[in-house]
């Protein structure tokens, strides 16, 4: 099994660190970014070609206009508002629930995956590596390793070379990923863990604030 892989990248927090996992523990034959017609789309593109840059790291990004035509996520949608919460209420699972159904996009990662397997068998990779974590495995269950697992289950049956995928932070929290990070040498100021794509982030929304915890306790 060879150790070429291929990661999906959208600049935040938990995808940079796989990221850099990634590059330390082998050859990443390419990064993907996804734009879905999200708020960060172009935020999460210029700050994820600078990182790979840094890296010496190809990069592409993937238009899915579509995405539109069948979700009423307020990421996508710009009439409708992005929750906002503060420090006090990330903790608050009935909270964070109702807020992960206002973000929530149907399907978003089994088709960014399905993508990227199509893209790591195409170019002979063996791994794709997705951006995970403990804390929002809690709301997302699409974030969690029984997906991986079922997930990888599915790949074997889809691709010819038996594509897998991998993350390195599936079980941890913000904080641990921070520490990871910070022992990786991340460049945190490359970094938009924001849901809007302004000139800085917002700091409202639960992304910002579950980041700005993580950098504090990290």
């Amino acid at each position: 099994m060879n150790d070429k892989s291929l990661v999906l990248l959208s600049s935040g927090l938990d995808s940079t660190v796989n990221l850099y996992c990634a590059h330390r523990d082998g050859d990443v034959a390419l990064a993907l970014t996804f734009d879905y017609g999200q708020r960060a789309a172009s935020k999460e593109v210029a700050c994820s070609k600078k990182l790979c840059q840094q890296l010496g790291l190809k990069h592409l990004v993937v238009d899915l206009p579509w995405f539109y035509q069948f979700t009423t996520t307020s990421l996508v949608n710009h009439k409708a508002q992005v929750p906002c919460t503060d420090q006090g209420s990330i903790d608050n699972k009935a909270h964070s629930v109702e807020r992960a159904k206002q973000v929530w996009v149907p399907n978003r990662n089994g088709i960014f995956l399905n993508i990227a397997a199509g893209f790591a068998e195409g170019r002979g990779a063996q791994w794709v590596v997705p951006g995970f974590n403990a804390e929002e495995g809690d709301t997302f269950s699409d974030n969690t390793p029984e997906y991986l697992e079922a997930l990888n289950h599915s790949f074997s049956f889809s691709t010819a070379t038996g594509v897998k995928a991998k993350c390195y932070t599936t079980a941890m929290t913000k904080t641990e990923i921070v520490v990871l990070g910070k022992e990786l040498g991340i460049p945190f100021d490359l970094l938009w863990p924001c849901y809007h794509g302004g000139e800085s982030w917002c700091g409202q929304c639960e992304s910002c604030w579950r980041f700005k915890r993580a950098m504090g306790e990290g």
